[in-house]
């Protein structure tokens, strides 16, 4: 099931090339479709850049126990976790994408340029924020906690760039899980988010 909520504005194209946040608040969601308190059974989908576009989705059980299965057996540590986090966004991306129009997305913005169903790092950003909450609501993550997204930069710092975060439990570092450098159904890069803040990027 797909529902989609539409938000014309002449300035989506420029907000979503600079990925700006729009706001002070990193968790500040761009649009009002987007449901905070998702489930397999009801959740939102950003795309288009900042949000311009909102799907409202419903995954069958079969495709949801898909991720799940992802986290059997339970992972013994943070690290270990980490690791089928990234996993499971990527299944997530998978399942979301011929749902949406949005298999086909590039990593970054200029990549995907004049191809439909793209997105920028608010679109990701939010997705993955949706996603990780899905995971947690369903006792799927044993050592980590989902945070408010993060925005560095705001231009005299640096070009804006906004990530989902996550807070490991045992020792409360947080850690960006940044899907916005790679294409559709490929695992985010997940590492300490003050690293991130500095500017990171990866090498290729």
């Amino acid at each position: 099931m797909k529902t989609l909520f539409s938000r014309p504005d002449p300035w989506v194209i420029i907000l979503g090339l600079l990925c700006a946040a729009g706001a002070a608040r990193a968790d500040t969601f761009v649009s009002g479709a987007v449901i905070k308190n998702p489930a397999p059974a009801r959740f939102s989908v950003c795309y288009e850049h900042t949000c311009s576009k909102v799907a409202q989705l419903a995954l069958p059980e079969q495709q949801w126990q898909s991720v799940r299965a992802l986290f059997n057996p339970t992972p013994q540590d943070a690290q270990a976790e980490r690791e089928v986090i990234a996993l499971a966004v990527a299944q997530m991306e998978r399942l979301v994408g011929p749902l949406t129009g949005t298999a086909h997305d590039k990593g970054r913005n200029f990549k995907g340029v004049g191809i439909a169903g793209q997105m920028d790092c608010i679109d990701e950003s939010t997705n993955t924020t949706t996603y990780l909450a899905m995971m947690a609501h369903d006792g799927l993550l044993q050592w980590h906690t989902v945070e408010d997204r993060v925005t560095r930069g705001f231009f005299i710092f640096g070009w804006p760039h906004t990530t989902a975060v996550i807070r490991a439990t045992t020792d409360n570092q947080r850690y960006a899980v940044d899907s916005w450098f790679r294409d559709n159904g490929e695992e985010p890069y997940i590492l300490p988010l003050e690293i991130w803040r500095g500017g990171w990027q990866p090498e290729s």
